[in-house]
């Protein structure tokens, strides 16, 4: 058994004595997933190598129709092994993001989740969040025409998308002094006759409650964009953007300097900073659910 299906199979125990049998069932099927991708990976491997070695047959061999034949039924295999192994993959990676959001949702009892019921304390916090970051799915499109679907890095959302309960987003909340900032915050409701939100600041010091209208909420990217496969879904170098600063809970105006070059790259952003000489901070690291298009709404 391989690590990975072993940190499967902890994992399910782990959560069997914590929790229902709901997302235990959910930790077996994916065991089980996990089993069958690797058993499909092996019937792949195992072509592979008999394609290698015909390569090495043709090397000493004139060409003949027999090796050419050979090879193209090969490659068949090879192509349909791959597109087998690919739907064991992405029903493993949906039913990890459905459990992420099982245990997300959860009451704050069990220690899990942004809920707001008991406070985390900071450092906690900012972990938490850097693993949200981190395990935001990854865009793959299974064919290379598939458009990049909103939501997905830099590609806003529709015009009449409306965020579903759960989902972080940036906020614009005008604070009692009368200053108004960008927040990162969890939609709690979405009232349909107002077109207004309600949202809780995700900062545990601050616990507050807003209820902002669409405008003042820009939801968060849902999927991580690869720089190799879909650049054109990242912001460019130079472009203007709201970023999480490091270690906070505000966005803030930014510049990008770099952007991901990898599916595991954070964008390099220049944060607006006038205790510098240049008006800009040093470059920081921020990653790509954090970083979203600047807007400036006007004031009433």
């Amino acid at each position: 058994m391989s690590d990975s299906q072993g940190s499967v199979v902890s994992a399910a125990t782990v959560v069997a004595c914590s929790d229902g049998a709901g997302i235990s069932e959910k930790l077996r099927e994916l065991f089980s997933l996990v089993i069958a991708c690797q058993e499909e990976r092996n019937r792949g491997e195992h072509n592979l190598v008999n394609i290698s070695k015909t390569h090495e047959k043709m090397q000493n061999e004139p060409l003949k129709p027999y090796y050419k034949h050979k090879l193209k039924g090969l490659y068949k295999t090879a192509l349909q092994d791959a597109e087998s192994e690919e739907e064991f993959i992405r029903k493993c990676l949906e039913l990890i993001f459905n459990i992420r959001n099982v245990i997300k949702n959860r009451p704050r009892k069990s220690g899990l989740g942004f809920n707001k019921e008991t406070a985390i304390r900071r450092g906690a916090l900012m972990k938490m969040l850097q693993q949200s970051a981190c395990t935001l799915p990854l865009f793959i499109a299974k064919r290379t025409d598939h458009k990049t679907p909103a939501l997905c890095g830099a590609v806003p959302a529709e015009p009449n998308y409306i965020g579903k309960v759960g989902d972080m987003v940036a906020a614009l909340v005008r604070s009692a002094d009368g200053d108004e900032n960008w927040i990162l915050a969890e939609i709690v409701h979405y009232n349909h006759s107002t077109n207004k939100y309600e949202i809780d600041d995700i900062d545990e010091e601050q616990k507050e409650r807003h209820t902002l209208s669409r405008r003042r909420i820009v939801p968060l990217p849902l999927m991580r964009a690869n720089p190799e496969t879909n650049p054109e879904a990242l912001f460019p170098k130079s472009s203007l953007v709201l970023a999480l600063y490091p270690q906070t809970t505000c966005f803030y105006r930014a510049v990008i300097q770099e952007p991901p070059k990898n599916s595991h790259d954070e964008y390099q952003v220049l944060f607006e900073d006038s205790s510098y000489a240049d008006g800009y901070s040093p470059p920081l690291s921020v990653p790509q659910r954090y970083v979203i298009m600047s807007r400036e709404l006007r004031k009433k």
